[in-house]
This record gives structure tokens, C-alpha cells and sequence, in this order.
């Protein structure tokens, strides 16, 4: 298993509380599966952060894809793999 995180930069920031809950939704669902290892959001409000559990990038790539906040163009990814340091 890896770590990547995904970057999610913020593009429109009136749609925010739009298509908030559903982002929010999206990812306690993937949480319950084991996805996520960690989330929050930048507190400047330029975006957030999501780290994804994933075998490969292209799992990481399409769980972050189907993020209703990219999906919307709310936000903008930016995804890399993560080597945590323990």
C-alpha cells in the first residue's frame, strides 16, 4: 500500500459550500473503505489536502478524479505519491 496526496487548489471558491457536503460525503465513504489516511483543509483557504491509500497512482488518480469537488471544477488537483517518513 502507498501514500499519495492529492492537493486539491481552489478554483472557485463560490461554489465551495455548493458541492461541500457532497465532497465531504465522498470522502467518509471512501474512508470507511480504508482509502484515506488523511484530510483536512488549508486554513489560508486556498484548498485542502487529501491523502489517499492506494495500491497504484491510477487507483489514487481515480479516487481523486471522482472527488465531487473536482468533478464540479470547484477545485483543481495536483497528485503525488508520498513517501511518509516514520
Amino acid at each position: 500500500m502507498s501514500y499519495f496526496a492529492a492537493i486539491l487548489h481552489m478554483e472557485k471558491p463560490e461554489l465551495n459550500q455548493q458541492y461541500r457536503q457532497q465532497h465531504l460525503d465522498y470522502l467518509e465513504q471512501l474512508g470507511k473503505q480504508g482509502k484515506i489516511f488523511a484530510k483536512g483543509p488549508f486554513v489560508d483557504g486556498t484548498g485542502g489536502m487529501v491523502i489517499y491509500s492506494a495500491e497504484t497512482i491510477e487507483e489514487a488518480t481515480a479516487l481523486a478524479e471522482a472527488d465531487p469537488y473536482i468533478q464540479a471544477g470547484v477545485r483543481r488537483l495536483e497528485l503525488h505519491e508520498w513517501g511518509m517518513m516514520k
